[in-house]
């Protein structure tokens, strides 16, 4: 931090500014790129001061042109905000595509030279062109009009040259400020309209509810760069995609938002869930796309057929359509040639630390033994894991990421591990399964997912994610987290739920005491008061805690209004009426 803070000060940027900007983790690894790529300090003039404006102004999806503009300032043919601005437009334009020099010097100025001659000229001009206004309205006149007018006949010029020429120019033709041009304007009041006595009218259509996915890009913007990650020893990969990459992707969806809820078969689905389907299949619902089911099954350990039926059967009842419903299991025969495809370009490895031993590496940053074993090694060794030739915890496959990394979930991954069981899906055919941090981003792109979308906890692994999608250059979903559902005086974990239930703590997974889907259902709550709920807590990235009464309030107004209602008499009185006319009976109606 310190040594940043040095470099933003020897380019001309006041202290306070240079630590402010230090202390923004983000903000601070693009400074120490942008500085990197510059070439920076020492720098002349005020290029120092544009290089940061740059920075922070730099359009996303062009990041593989930023070392040209910083180029250009550094040379000083970019000398001025205008010129830069220009330039960035440009840059955010052509995006990922090849540059137009002529195009990129012409929209940023680059050999224009405006004199203070020229912007004295264009502030008489102007000054003529508005003579009665000024005279009118004086000093009330909005200058920064005027300075428009200038600015569209020198876009390059010296706008702070200007702005003293123009306040000159007034000087000159009006005189000093008076006291009346001192005041305040008066804040003018609109009359008043009579009242009208309301008439009773037809009841109106109610507005459309705000759409809560408005700020997703739309397929054709995934374009830009998804992340930086960065490798310790200093490398940097941005990960997006080309422009034949993201045709081609377009081609397969027709330019459709394809989403995917991907549940881990291990459990029954509880309330967080059901925000999950909110977000996926109510997005596509939105949009007219379109929305898998897909069960992540990578782990025949912890997953069985029971849960399996239970989550398309409760994802039913919620009211959501799956598209079709597929399972990671159905990709086994890809992703294993995947893995191979990496191993031959030594991006994976076979390995034969022991789970502690892994962990202890992680702890101290130190690399497996046989990290840089001979590639056809490794081949053999997979090979043979899948033949059933080793037992269990004896090899697995490991991803060769950074495990000098500052993200942990660079530590070179688990890809592959033998279990030497059957599958709940796909049988009995393998005995090597992949792991959920190598299959979720795989099958995300073998699916064509334009947006995959899950909680927070998953925003480390974004860097692993798009490590292995660039590894494998495959198409690249656009990813974004939103904050998990947490909601007062209940357990919303499945490990923790499960453990409720196999200890027999409580009845079973739809026990009414518990938040999954089922128990709510047993406890009568109705699917669209559990959707409602979902709406109103919004799909925002800030973690909050939901009152457990907000769901409720959901639930009882959702039965007011459906909920048939009988009265009856518990417990009845027969009652003789001594005085009864004879001849039969009387009926008494209520009204």
């Amino acid at each position: 931090m310190e040594d940043l803070v040095a470099n933003l000060v020897a380019i001309g940027i006041v202290e306070k500014k240079a630590q402010e900007a230090a202390g923004n983790k983000k903000l601070a690894a693009t400074m120490v790129d942008v500085l990197n790529e510059a070439g920076v300090p020492p720098c002349e003039g005020s290029a120092g001061k544009l290089i940061y404006f740059a920075a922070t102004k730099f359009p996303g999806n062009a990041l593989t042109h930023r070392p040209m503009l910083l180029k250009y300032i550094v040379e000083g043919k970019l000398k001025s905000d205008p010129m830069v601005l220009g330039a960035l437009e440009y840059l955010g334009k052509v995006g990922t595509e090849a540059v137009d020099v002529d195009a990129f010097e012409s929209a940023g100025g680059v050999g224009v030279e405006t004199t203070a001659e020229q912007i004295k000229e264009a502030v008489t001009a102007v000054i003529e062109a508005k003579r009665d206004e000024l005279l009118e309205q004086r000093y009330k006149v909005n200058v920064g009009l005027l300075l428009g007018d200038i600015r569209k006949q020198y876009p390059f010029g010296d706008m702070k040259l200007a702005k003293e020429e123009l306040e000159a120019a007034q000087l000159d033709l009006l005189g000093p400020k008076t006291d009346e041009d001192l005041k305040k304007p008066e804040k003018k009041k609109a009359p008043k309209e009579p009242k009208v006595k309301e008439q009773k009218a037809t009841a109106e259509p109610e507005a459309p509810p705000p759409d809560p996915y408005k700020f997703f890009p739309a397929p054709n913007e995934n374009n830009k760069v998804h992340t930086e990650i960065h490798f310790s020893d200093g490398e940097i990969w941005r990960p997006k995609n080309s422009p034949a990459k993201l045709k081609e992707h377009l081609e397969k969806t027709g330019g459709q938002i394809w989403t995917r809820f991907p549940p881990e078969p291990n459990g029954y689905l509880h309330i967080g869930h059901a925000k999950a389907m909110h977000v996926d299949f109510g997005f596509a619902r939105e949009y007219n796309g379109v929305c898998y089911l897909r069960y992540d099954d990578t782990n025949p350990a912890a997953e069985s057929r029971e849960y399996i039926d239970h989550i398309q059967e409760i994802v039913k009842w919620m009211g959501w359509e799956p598209w079709k419903i597929t399972y990671s299991s159905d990709y086994f025969q890809e992703l294993y040639d995947f893995a191979v495809e990496l191993i031959k370009k030594d991006k994976a490895y076979a390995c034969h630390q022991t789970g502690d031993e892994i962990k202890a590496s992680r702890e101290t940053h130190t690399d497996s033994p046989w990290r840089n074993r001979p590639i056809e090694e490794s081949l053999r060794i997979f090979e043979e894991m899948r033949d059933r030739k080793w037992e269990e915890g004896k090899v697995t496959i490991r991803m060769k990421m950074d495990m000098k990394n500052e993200n942990m979930n660079m530590y070179d991954l688990i890809a592959y591990r033998i279990k030497h069981m059957a599958h709940p899906h796909a049988g009995d055919k393998w005995c090597v399964y992949p792991s959920y941090d190598y299959t979720h981003c795989i099958v995300d792109a073998l699916e064509n997912i334009t947006h995959s979308l899950c909680t927070l906890e998953f925003e480390s692994r974004r860097a692993s994610y798009y490590w292995l999608l660039q590894s494998l250059d495959t198409y690249l979903p656009y990813v974004w987290e939103y904050a998990r559902l947490n909601i007062t005086n209940t357990v919303l974990s499945k490990r923790k739920l499960n453990t409720l239930v196999t200890e027999k703590h409580v009845s079973g997974w739809d026990d009414p005491r518990l938040l999954t889907l089922s128990g709510l259902r047993r406890r009568g709550a109705p699917p669209l008061a559990i959707n409602k709920f979902c709406a109103s807590v919004g799909i925002t990235r800030n973690e909050n805690m939901v009152g457990m009464h907000v769901l409720e309030y959901f639930i009882r107004d959702e039965l007011n209004q459906t909920a048939s209602r009988t009265m009856v008499v518990a417990h009845p009185l027969k009652v003789s009426i001594a005085n009864a006319p004879s001849g039969g009976g009387q009926t008494i109606t209520s009204a």
